[in-house]
């Protein structure tokens, strides 16, 4: 049988000298921002007190306790899973701080009142151990001012450990010292949250806002400008500001509306009273349209109206004009759209700046101005334009950062272009570029990424947490590691880390699975039996897998359904054999997932021997979404395991579970939820920082290559029979009956509990993995001959969302 043993995360980090563990935190304030700090504590695996102000009557802590039932309920989900709920205590501030003592790490998420923290700060002081570090989640606020309300023996383990919104999803951290912090305790508290949290960590300096948010709000601020400047409406400006120039789909005023126009004019308030001295302050004006959304109660998302509302299922725009809502209007002359489509072009921006269109001039002018402004501030807000760069892609989501863009374009042309416009008066400001924009070639490079301070390239963090990312996200300029290719074709590449170990990557669109890639699978096996210690299949980006390539797999699909034909068996049968070879290679074989692992990208990881997963992965058997059941050993893996569970017990209650997962097509919205569903095993591993799958991946390959590795021998699965095909029929028609599912849902949903059970067989009946296997290769060409399975290929391919029909 094939050998168990494994590294546990504690034992893995353990492996990497200075990455601290803090068994227990606080947080102060059970506000939406604290609680959700605290929500992902535990899906850290740690336990937190969550305090808040005592509440009049029996239940002092019932604040607390009303934040944290609403973090069930609260979307996105807040929690991995909702059972970490548990995890988190509810404390008051009366009858708890004694609790604080046994904190390693306490942070204070209460509102941004200077003189409200500085209370707090007294009233916990006295009860922190000598070693505890205490952290400000302020947004804004100075972090050497908090420090004054501090005793003396506090002040070097305070700082400033700023989360983005929601804590769970973005990845962004800013910590910010003050002159009195530890640099240990800097550098502790940056482990913890990129080991420990998953975050993408920045070091900031104290001046206002910080780093993301000075400038992704002068870049939303500077966007209104134009726009207004320009007369370009609110819908214009979201096409123009959004994918096409890699930023979110959200773009700018659907970002406001995310935000919360309330909390975007508070911060506006913050930056116009703070930066006085700042060539850009005027900037900051609140725009009499926003004034008039938060005095009519539309704050954005929250209140279900703001820039955007939805009626009547379609999504209206206000209108300032007249203070109405609208249809949306949008239209872009064609010469800017043909610029745009090409997004890694290098000539994007010069030809922009040189096309006489306001919506040329709306894009080139708004990226200028960051480029201005980002210049300007660097050597005031970091250390490193690094810094900069991933502070604006983790806390805004733009695929490059503003230094980067602008390297990317050719840092001296624009620069030239930047100087033009600052002496043609074209510019917020006519403050000069600095001088060391001209005496530089390039802001990042193989040397590192360029610090005015003392006029050098700064290399990258070398404290040891960052070992652990093999490969990590590289900045333009950078040069990626090189590693000795074993094959390289169109569908993947196959490649060496640490001489013994061979990384399998596909370079499909959505790394979808194509006949190609089974190849390349069966490839990469052979070679690593033959010459290496493992395998590991890993994508440097996300997601893992979308399944099958419906868009090449279905033409041939349809060609082999004719009479006669045998071609789509032997299709379905080398995609079964390909994943399952994962599971009988003689060498070790694990996937290193994150982002999607759909379909067949979940039935290849299902076979792996072990699954390395971040957290953030969104995994599932989606096949009934597209009229078809799992055929790429799914079913049949998803038995297997059930049989195990199950041993001498009740088969039907094994299954129950596993069935409605596949036949209702659910996904887990994150690895420990994929594991309640079955599709990870108690012994795959969950991470919490997606850049950190592929080191555990290697550990883990090489901990079951230490423990003697055998592949497994096959065993029979006991099946469910004809008796839990029963049940789950008799389920499928009261749901039908209640008009939850189709007709044809019934038909998919039959033939998913025939090769989950193995067909009408007597219940408990032994049954090799080949006949599971072809009751999922039948099930999937029976459906594949209906028409209602071609439309709900066609609706997919065309909208990205399953049709129920």
């Amino acid at each position: 049988m094939k050998s168990t043993a494994q590294l546990t995360i504690d034992e893995v980090n353990k492996a990497i000298i200075g990455i601290p563990v803090f068994k227990r935190v606080a947080i102060l304030g059970a506000g939406v921002m604290g609680a959700q700090i605290a929500a992902h504590f535990t899906n850290a695996g740690i336990p937190s007190l969550l305090f808040d102000l005592p509440k009049e009557g029996m239940d002092k802590s019932a604040i607390a306790k009303k934040a944290i039932k609403s973090l069930v309920k609260q979307k996105p989900e807040p929690l991995a899973m909702a059972t970490n709920a548990s995890r988190i205590t509810p404390c008051n501030y009366d009858d708890d701080l004694e609790k604080l003592t046994d904190c390693d790490l306490v942070i204070e998420a209460i509102a941004e009142k200077m003189e409200w923290k500085s209370d707090l700060y007294h009233k916990i002081s006295p009860y922190l151990g000598d070693n505890a570090i205490l952290a400000s989640n302020t947004s804004g606020l100075s972090i050497t001012e908090l420090a004054e309300s501090l005793p003396d023996n506090l002040r070097n383990r305070f700082l400033g450990i700023h989360f983005f919104n929601p804590p769970r999803y973005m990845p962004l951290v800013e910590l910010i010292a003050q002159p009195q912090t530890s640099p240990e305790v800097v550098d502790t508290v940056e482990s913890f949250c990129v080991a420990t949290l998953g975050k993408g960590v920045v070091r900031a300096r104290d001046t206002v806002n910080f780093i993301a948010n000075r400038l992704g709000l002068f870049s939303m601020m500077s966007t209104f400008h134009h726009a207004q400047r320009l007369s370009l409406n609110f819908e214009t400006v979201d096409a123009l500001t959004g994918k096409s120039i890699g930023r979110p789909k959200s773009a700018t005023l659907r970002t406001a509306d995310l935000v919360g126009l309330d909390t975007m004019r508070h911060v506006l308030r913050n930056a116009a009273e703070h930066l006085g001295d700042d060539p850009w302050v005027s900037i900051y004006r609140i725009p009499d349209w926003l004034d008039t959304l938060i005095e009519n109660g539309a704050l954005g998302t929250k209140t279900k109206a703001g820039v955007y509302k939805k009626q009547d299922g379609e999504i209206l725009v206000y209108e300032p004009t007249d203070n109405s809502y609208r249809k949306r209007k949008v239209k872009i002359p064609g010469k800017v759209e043909k610029v745009l489509k090409d997004y890694k072009n290098p000539e994007r921006l010069a030809k922009l700046s040189a096309i006489n269109d306001p919506h040329a001039e709306f894009l080139w002018s708004t990226q200028r101005d960051v480029f201005h402004y980002a210049a300007y501030l660097l050597d005031t807000i970091a250390d490193n334009a690094r810094e900069v760069d991933m502070a604006i892609r983790w806390g805004f989501g733009w695929k490059q950062g503003p230094f980067e863009i602008w390297q990317h374009a050719g840092w001296q042309r624009i620069a030239d272009l930047i100087q033009q416009d600052i002496d043609a008066g074209k510019t917020l400001t006519g403050e000069p570029l600095p001088a060391w924009v001209n005496n530089i070639e390039a802001v990042h490079t193989s040397k590192g990424s360029w610090s005015p301070t003392d006029n050098s390239y700064h290399p990258r963090s070398r404290l040891p947490v960052y070992q652990r990312q093999r490969r990590p996200e590289r900045l333009v300029g950078e040069q990626a590691a090189q590693h000795e290719v074993l094959f390289d074709n169109d569908s993947a590449r196959f490649w060496l880390i640490d001489g013994d170990i061979g990384v399998l990557s596909f370079k499909t669109k959505m790394h979808t699975i194509d006949d190609g890639v089974l190849d390349s699978l069966n490839q990469a096996a052979d070679l690593a039996e033959q010459q290496l210690t493992g395998m590991v299949i890993w994508q440097p980006d996300e997601p893992f897998s979308a399944g099958a390539d419906l868009k090449s797999f279905m033409p041939v699909a349809m060609k082999s359904i004719l009479p006669g034909s045998n071609a789509l068996d032997n299709l379905l049968q080398k995609f079964q054999h390909s994943c399952i070879r994962m599971r009988k290679s003689n060498i070790p074989v694990v996937a290193g997932v994150q982002g999607l692992a759909l379909g067949g990208g979940c039935e290849l990881m299902m076979q792996c021997d072990r699954v390395v997963a971040a957290l953030e992965s969104y995994i599932g058997l989606v096949e009934v979404g597209v009229g078809l059941i799992p055929a790429g050993s799914g079913c049949m893996e998803l038995a297997r395991r059930a049989s195990i569970k199950a041993a001498g017990g009740d088969r039907f209650e094994a299954l129950k579970d596993i069935f409605e997962t596949v036949a209702m097509g659910k996904v887990a919205t994150s690895a420990e939820q994929a594991k309640a569903f079955g599709f990870l095993r108690e012994s795959d591993i969950v991470v919490m920082n997606r850049h950190e799958v592929l080191h555990t991946a290697i550990a883990q390959v090489r901990a079951l290559s230490a423990a003697n590795y055998r592949p497994a021998i096959e065993s029979p699965i006991r099946a469910g029979g004809r008796a839990a095909i029963a049940n789950f029929k008799a389920a499928m028609t009261n749901m039908h009956a209640g008009g939850f599912i189709s007709d044809y849902d019934m038909k998919i949903g039959t033939l998913v509990a025939h090769a989950l059970c193995g067909g009408p067989v007597d219940a408990g009946t032994e049954l090799p993995e080949s006949w599971y296997l072809r009751y999922e290769r039948e099930g999937f060409r029976s459906l594949l001959k209906s028409p209602k399975t071609h439309a709900r290929v066609k609706h997919m391919l065309d909208t990205g969302k399953p049709l129920r029909n």
